[in-house]
């Protein structure tokens, strides 16, 4: 003989939120994970340690403000300067935003939901572009209110912190779009991690050698744009231009402003794209 038990499901009947709700929850989920929030303590160490180092010079400018009256690290310059914790955060946090639903296979999960992988990408790129611009932004933040409270001679550098504000944005959207797309070609954290370090270190190791390699021909102009390999001095080179800015390469020279803000779109709709392909391939399994 068999029963029946009842075992408390129930019929929804509440308000349907729709996709753009869910994307929301996958981005807001994305963005805890990589400051390891609701996660064990290990998961936060690296993220906010390297959030810790990159206020330590913020802290040092509003000392020289107060001691000296003058200023330190330039607000167009200080993503150029600690562009090394940048990428070291960016390759160690990209790979928790992408590997683990590649690993455990969970993506046609998502997909069964109302959201496209467009929607998802987009969520991801949108976790990942929040936690580089608050690690850009808040220390550059932190040293203008420090400005505006020693009051230092002369009027605020508003303008330049305003400028560094809206690239550190642009910088947030390049990295993670090519931080992403990059880890997401494995599914394990180590190899993500490694595979974005390498990248980074190549483009940044190439600069000086493909830039004395042309000056030494006598192609001055073509070796400018050279800098534009590394990232962070290609969204200089368009800050420069946009904002009228001190250039922050090693010469002190860059290509022109229209031709490195081309290339700048053209490599974070390259990055995007790249990305979506992925997890196109990766969900049609």
């Amino acid at each position: 003989m068999s029963e029946i038990y009842d075992i408390g499901y129930r019929h929804y009947d509440g308000p349907r939120l729709g996709r753009g709700y869910a994307a929301r929850a996958l981005a807001v989920h994305s963005l805890r994970g990589i400051f390891g929030l609701g996660r064990t303590v290990r998961s936060k160490i690296m993220p906010f340690s390297l959030a810790a180092i990159m206020i330590l010079p913020a802290v040092v400018n509003i000392a020289m403000m107060a001691l000296l009256q003058q200023r330190g690290i330039a607000y167009s310059g200080f993503a150029v300067v600690m562009q090394a914790v940048v990428a070291i955060f960016l390759a160690a946090q990209a790979p928790t935003v992408v590997a683990p639903d590649l690993r455990y296979r969970v993506l046609p999960l998502y997909l069964s939901r109302p959201i496209s992988i467009a929607e998802y990408v987009g969520a991801k790129v949108a976790a990942m572009t929040v936690a580089l611009f608050l690690l850009v932004a808040v220390p550059l933040t932190l040293t203008f209110t420090g400005e505006l409270v020693v009051d230092m001679p002369g009027a605020p550098a508003t303008g330049e912190y305003l400028g560094s504000i809206v690239m550190a944005l642009v910088l947030a959207v390049l990295l993670s779009s090519f931080g992403l797309a990059l880890a997401s070609f494995t599914p394990r954290r180590g190899l993500g991690v490694a595979s974005v370090i390498v990248v980074y270190l190549l483009a940044s190791a190439s600069v000086p050698l493909i830039y004395e390699s042309m000056r030494a021909t006598g192609n001055e102009s073509g070796a400018a744009w050279a800098w534009l390999v590394n990232p962070f001095w290609l969204v200089d080179s368009v800050q420069s231009w946009l904002f009228d800015t001190p250039p922050h390469s090693i010469d002190g020279g860059y290509p022109s402003g229209p031709g490195s803000l081309a290339v700048l779109v053209v490599l974070i709709g390259v990055g995007v794209a790249a990305l979506a392909l992925r997890y196109r391939k990766a969900a049609a399994r």
